[in-house]
């Protein structure tokens, strides 16, 4: 279960695990992949769903079900199914949620992989994508109908690094008996935790800020536990009325934890999506400094935003905590990480971080000049990856959001000389120097 006493420093160090009969103090990894039944009926039972007692670990495992909690705990949620990368977490929310016929509603600032599984994968599941401009809550309501299984957004959507308004979004989706689902993935829980502002059903990308060393695929599902999906004007049959696979009712047997429950059973069991023994524990270990390196990250990112904005070799930078940014006040808003508080809790200057550790930018010279600033960075690696603690970069409109036409790229925010930069955990100082650099040879 869930463990929410304590801080959040405290909780990434501390919640869903407590030591074994062996005293152990780091959580063991239950490297196994089944489980002894001590009689028939208890194995009955744990088919049925009447137990949820571990069977196998396609299903659930000791050692994950501890990251699980970790992360429920974080994000504010009742319950937590981790997956084999965040594509497994969308896709378990997406089988359980939408099925043929039903429609998404999905900001049309996303990252390029979750635009091409929705238009390509469950497009050809019979699941239509309307994308629409979620800054604009009207635009949102106008996009959902009757068939409308979830609205979709980003916390900070990748890469243009924009804020919707989740209340105002959450009250929308609301009124249509619709759940509000989020990418908390480039904010984590330590920066923002949506469900406290309306979302009612959380994912991420444990591979990127979450583990922080770019070692570990994986990915996380969190049930808000706030959604009423047995509401007369919804329509969830997986998780309200008779369950096509298990004929009870998940809304009944399991409470606010019905989703979690329907992901885990009707869609990561199914998929072998599940995230492994090992990958867990290895997430684990990220998760106890999730803290200290998002504040470093922020400090970073602010520093380097600063920088390229007062270069003369830079066209334009987009950076969340700049006040020109077009979604500075919601990211002011929702965004509350520590490294933009002060030691007693309350508010500090806002320049000193809490914007995330991302930040784009346009050289001088256009798309040409921006893939040699990729290739001519040293500190920096050009990689498919953010937040790792390495400063990473990459050309989004040559990469991640090549599948996509120039018109669906510039929809979501990537110009063809945008550089994306994650930015690492390495002195302030080296970071500015690598970048001045490569900008120079670029020029």
């Amino acid at each position: 279960m869930t463990d929410s006493s304590g801080g959040r420093h405290t909780r990434s160090v501390h919640a869903g695990q407590e030591p074994d009969e062996t005293g152990a103090r780091a959580p063991p990894i239950y490297q196994t992949t089944s489980y002894v039944f001590p009689d028939a009926d208890d194995a009955a039972e744990r088919y049925a769903l009447e137990s949820e007692a571990d069977v196998y670990s396609r299903i659930s495992n000791p050692t994950v079900s501890t990251l699980e909690d970790r992360l429920a705990s974080l994000e504010g949620g009742v319950a937590a199914v981790a997956t084999n990368a965040g594509m497994g977490a969308i896709d378990g929310i997406t089988t359980v949620l939408a099925e043929a016929g039903r429609n998404i509603v999905a900001s049309e600032d996303m990252y390029g992989g979750t635009g091409t599984y929705f238009s390509h994968i469950a497009g050809k599941r019979g699941v239509d994508t309307r994308t629409v401009d979620a800054l604009d809550p009207a635009a949102v309501e106008a996009a959902i109908d009757e068939d409308t299984a979830f609205v979709h957004v980003e916390t900070i959507a990748n890469p243009s690094l924009v804020t919707p308004d989740f209340e105002a979004i959450a009250d929308v989706a609301h009124d249509h008996a619709v759940p509000l689902v989020v990418d908390n993935t480039f904010a984590t829980p330590h920066l923002c935790r949506p469900i406290e502002h309306g979302a009612d059903v959380v994912w991420e990308s444990t591979t990127k800020w979450l583990h922080g060393a770019g070692t570990t695929l994986g990915g996380v599902v969190v049930d808000g536990g706030t959604f009423p999906w047995d509401h007369p004007d919804a329509d969830f049959p997986e998780l309200s009325g008779e369950n096509p696979a298990y004929g009870f009712d998940f809304t009944e047997r399991f409470g606010d934890r019905a989703l979690a429950a329907a992901v885990r059973q009707r869609a990561v069991r199914a998929t072998g999506t599940g995230q492994t023994p090992f990958d867990a524990w290895q997430t684990m270990q990220g998760v106890e400094t999730l803290p200290l390196r998002m504040d470093r990250h922020c400090e970073n990112a602010a520093a380097l935003a600063a920088f390229l904005a007062d270069h003369e070799d830079v066209a334009w930078v987009s950076y969340p905590g700049h006040e020109n940014h077009p979604t500075h006040d919601a990211a002011s808003e929702y965004l509350d990480g520590g490294a933009a508080r002060g030691a007693s809790g309350t508010s500090a200057d806002s320049s000193a971080g809490g914007y995330g550790g991302m930040l784009t930018f346009g050289p001088e010279g256009g798309f040409g000049a921006a893939k040699a600033v990729c290739e001519g960075v040293e500190l920096a690696s050009f990689a498919a990856n953010v937040g790792d603690a390495k400063t990473l970069v990459i050309h989004p409109a040559s990469t991640t959001h090549a599948q996509l036409s120039e018109d669906e790229q510039r929809a979501a925010g990537v110009r063809p000389d945008m550089i994306r930069v994650s930015v690492g955990i390495e002195d302030t100082a080296d970071v500015l120097a690598d970048f001045d650099r490569a900008l120079e040879d670029a020029h």
